[in-house]
């Protein structure tokens, strides 16, 4: 045989092929197939959220306390100690502060010297030991529900954005189902 032949007939077979193809598909094409819908409720069983985890860190001053039971008393004050005194000694004093001079001597003549103001850089320092640390953050957001429900016996489960209660309601939807050829065994 002839190639050309050949090609002729080969294409002839496939096209017979298929228009058979064709016209099988236009029978399942000639009717539209209306979804039956109705709307109903099913019970809820279980609502489980799902968490979104987020993770940011910052910086904060981290500073270890000082202990004071182990330092020294510090003056903090800068005047000296004076002992305790009683109502005759603090009577004595306001006596003795009333016959004081004013020109800034004493009392036979000679000047009035102060004790020397105490140096404040000598002492000991209550200082804080700090440093920065970076410190992790972890919120938790529920993104959305695993529902486990029950409907006519048969229980389901579905991701849903809110939390539904103790009722859902759903759609159910019946459509028939157009099996590979009309009237075949495979069909009931």
């Amino acid at each position: 045989m002839k190639p050309a032949s050949l090609l002729t007939l080969t294409c002839l077979l496939g096209s017979t092929a298929f228009m058979a193809c064709a016209q099988e598909s236009e029978v399942r094409n000639r009717v539209v197939i209306v979804e039956n819908v109705k709307f109903d409720y099913a019970q809820v069983l279980n609502v489980e959220p799902v968490f979104q985890t987020l993770r940011a860190t910052r910086t904060e001053e981290h500073c270890e306390p000082v202990s004071t039971r182990t330092l020294a008393p510090v003056n903090v004050t800068g005047e000296e100690p004076q002992e305790e005194k009683g109502r005759f000694g603090r009577f004595m004093d306001s006596v003795r502060s009333i016959f004081k001079r004013e020109d800034g001597l004493n009392e036979d003549g000679t000047p009035l010297v102060e004790a020397p103001a105490a140096n404040n850089n000598n002492g000991p320092l209550l200082t804080r030991d700090c440093r920065i640390i970076p410190v992790g953050r972890e919120f938790r957001r529920p993104i959305a529900y695993d529902v486990d429900y029950v409907y006519k016996g048969t229980k389901y489960r579905s991701r849903l954005p809110d939390d539904p209660g103790n009722r859902l309601k759903i759609r159910v939807s019946i459509t028939p189902w157009v099996g590979a050829e009309p009237g075949s065994a495979a069909n009931p």
